[in-house]
């Protein structure tokens, strides 16, 4: 396993953390007060989800992925 995975992992579950929160907040609580409010909290929820997995998958420097034996 290489060095960095841990740290990426992290950064995964805390951005996909951060969108499922938004998600539930803006369905739970926001859209009872606006509903454009929750309507871009869940847009940047959705943004966020090919983010997290982006870096959570992105090669760090000294990491050897495809060349392990």
């Amino acid at each position: 396993m290489p060095r960095s995975q841990p740290r990426r992992r992290r950064r995964y579950f805390l951005l996909m953390g951060t969108a499922v929160l938004l998600f539930v907040l803006a369905g739970a609580v926001v859209q009872l007060f606006s509903a454009t409010a929750a309507i871009v909290m869940c847009v940047v929820a959705a943004a966020l989800l090919p983010v997290a997995v982006i870096l959570g998958n992105r090669r760090e420097e000294g990491d050897k992925w495809w060349d392990e034996k």
